[in-house]
C-alpha cells in the first residue's frame, strides 16, 4: 500500500504525518530518518487497526502546489 506523508522542517529536524492515517506521526533530526520512521509507524498503525478489527484506510490523499500572487 502507498500512503502520502507530509514532511515539515522543525527547529530540531523534521516531523511527518499521513493525512490518511489519523494520529500516525514521526519526527527525527534528518529527513531520511523521518521517512524511515514514518514507514515503520504506518506499518505499526495498520497492524494495530487490523488487530482491533478496524478498517484499514486506503491511501487516497494527493498533493499539489498552487501558485498565487503575493
Amino acid at each position: 500500500m502507498k500512503y502520502l506523508i507530509v514532511l515539515e522542517p522543525t527547529s530540531t529536524g523534521f516531523s511527518a504525518y499521513s493525512p490518511d492515517l489519523d494520529g500516525c506521526v514521526a519526527a527525527a533530526e534528518g529527513r531520511e530518518e523521518t521517512i524511515e520512521l514514518m514507514r515503520e509507524a504506518i506499518a505499526f498503525h495498520i497492524e494495530g487497526l487490523a488487530e482491533a478489527g478496524e478498517p484499514v484506510p486506503v491511501g487516497s490523499s494527493e498533493s499539489a502546489y498552487v501558485e498565487v500572487d503575493a
